[in-house]
């Protein structure tokens, strides 16, 4: 069985819309459980006005009757409160075009300049909105019913700050679930109190100077079955899946798995992990392939993490060209954030939960979770037996 999602709309648009396909009947599904996660993706210190103006809501348009899928395609809606104000601007009908409000200037850092040249866009309104951060919105929904499918199988999916703007956060190091639940009730879902401190006041700082700040991300997935991905063919790996996931949010620069970067540079004794047989099972001694081996799951906590880049929206803007003058001016600026690096762990939450729960149903896809479950159980089963 394959997973596959869409996304569509923009940042003033009337919604945000996903579907997706793939997922077995007989899945749970309320409202509520996705929209605790799209309050989440709100949060966080350093958030900018949007934030104020939005309480995302998803509704369901089709594939959940009586709280329950049935197999059929999910739609879900996110309505965008601020469309009321955006209407004329945005609207699709051809005799609401206005004179005088095309964006020219491009911001550095975003997609507005290469998106202009490659669509032949003059106003860069027509990048901007799609190219926004608000389409997150959406794959934070379609993340959340991922979750539900992987934790009724008994697998989290957890997400928190380790780093804002070279302020690290230190300790619990492999207590993932602990730094989770220290980081949900942190301003900047962060586990580390002392550095969430410097953050907070690195973030004062840089509102104060008009300026943005980047960070990492660290999600960890825990529970997982030996086995998901393959060896065989480069797509199929799920190590370059996820990597691929991760990147694709915007303003990501960076990924790595388990130790990642630092095993480039010590021997290769410090690198790999020792295999035991212990309890029953074969296990690792170490983690520093963070759970994933040849593209494969290994029985051990995945461990992914992801590097942000300062949001390319200034109150103090760089310089740019105009468009249609050539002249250099002041970047535009459009509402933004300061810091949107804790929103952005809760974001690399849903999309590697989507990876994961793809990659689940290939291996113990069937039509329902009662076939999924039987066979996931019968899997489990058979590698404690070894």
């Amino acid at each position: 069985m394959t997973l596959r999602y869409l996304t569509s709309g923009e940042s003033h648009g009337p919604s945000l819309t996903a579907i997706i396909e793939g997922l077995p009947s007989n899945l749970e599904i309320r409202p509520d459980q996705i929209n605790c996660h799209l309050a989440r993706r709100q949060q966080g210190y350093g958030r900018g006005g949007r934030m104020a103006i939005e309480k995302d809501q998803v509704s369901f348009q089709s594939g959940v009757r009586w709280g329950k899928t049935f197999g059929a395609p999910i739609t879900l809606s996110i309505t965008n409160r601020d469309w009321e104000n955006w209407s004329d601007r945005m609207s699709a009908l051809a005799e609401d075009e206005m004179d005088g409000i095309a964006v020219t200037r491009p911001r550095p850092g975003h997609a507005d300049l290469t998106g202009m040249i490659k669509y032949r866009q003059s106003d860069a309104r027509n990048i901007l909105e799609r190219s926004s951060a608000r389409e997150t919105a959406a794959r934070v929904a379609v993340g959340a019913v991922c979750m539900r499918f992987l934790a009724s199988l008994g697998i989290r999916v957890l997400g928190y700050v380790t780093e804002i703007c070279g302020i690290q956060a230190q300790g619990l190091d492999a207590e993932f679930e602990k730094r989770f639940t220290l980081a949900e009730e942190s301003l900047c879902r962060t586990f580390d109190k002392e550095a969430e401190q410097k953050m907070i006041e690195r973030i004062d700082q840089a509102k104060a100077d008009g300026d943005s700040l980047g960070g990492v991300v660290e999600v960890a997935v825990i529970n997982l079955p030996v086995g998901l991905g393959s060896h065989v063919h480069w797509d199929r790996k799920l190590d370059s899946r996820l990597a691929a996931a991760v990147m694709s949010i915007q303003a990501f620069k960076g990924v790595e798995i388990g130790e990642g970067f630092n095993c480039a540079r010590v021997p290769g004794s410090q690198v790999h992990d020792e295999i035991i047989h212990q309890e029953g099972q074969f296990r690792r001694k170490t983690n520093r392939a963070g759970g994933l081996e040849g593209g494969m799951t290994n029985g051990e906590v995945l461990v992914i993490r992801g590097a942000m880049k300062p949001i390319p929206t200034l109150y103090s803007p760089l310089k740019s060209v105009d468009f249609t003058t050539k002249e250099t001016f002041l970047a535009t600026v459009e509402r933004s954030d300061v810091c949107a690096v804790p929103a952005a762990a809760v974001v690399a939450e849903a999309v590697v939960a989507i990876e994961i729960a793809g990659a689940l149903l290939e291996k113990f896809g069937g039509d329902s979770m009662e076939d999924i479950r039987s066979q996931l159980s019968s899997y489990r089963t058979y590698v404690e037996s070894l």
